[in-house]
């Protein structure tokens, strides 16, 4: 058996409620960003340190040693000076007869590959 509810009786007018009134706004404290100059960012020693290329690399972009962000930046130089990026997809490297070297034999690599391809023959 259902038991029934029994109507709610309405309130008065004069019982409800009014909404409450707006809080006042928190004061926001000033953005930290702005009460300091951003601080040049200071890049990673581990890139920054000149390492010796393999002879076969060196064919590449010279027997200098440089940073790894400068070796990719000259192994990028020779590929785009010499059209060595595939025409189709442009993420894979089509390499000439020095790249292949560097490349460990492989004639076409993708751009991802080729980072970790040049480190090995970094020292």
């Amino acid at each position: 058996m259902a038991i029934a509810k029994k109507p709610a009786a309405a309130k008065p007018a004069a019982v409800v409620k009014a909404a409450p009134a707006a809080k006042p706004a928190a004061k926001k404290a000033a953005a930290p960003a702005a009460a300091k100059p951003a601080a040049p960012r200071k890049p990673n020693a581990a890139f920054m340190k000149p390492m010796t290329p393999s002879a076969v690399l060196a064919a590449v972009i010279g027997a200098d040693p440089l940073p790894r962000t400068e070796v990719t930046k000259k192994v990028w130089e020779y590929i785009k000076k010499n059209s060595l990026q595939d025409d189709a997809n442009r993420r894979m490297i089509n390499g000439d007869a020095k790249l292949v070297a560097v490349f460990g034999g492989k004639a076409q690599v993708s751009m991802f590959e080729m980072t970790k391809l040049i480190s090995d023959h970094l020292k």
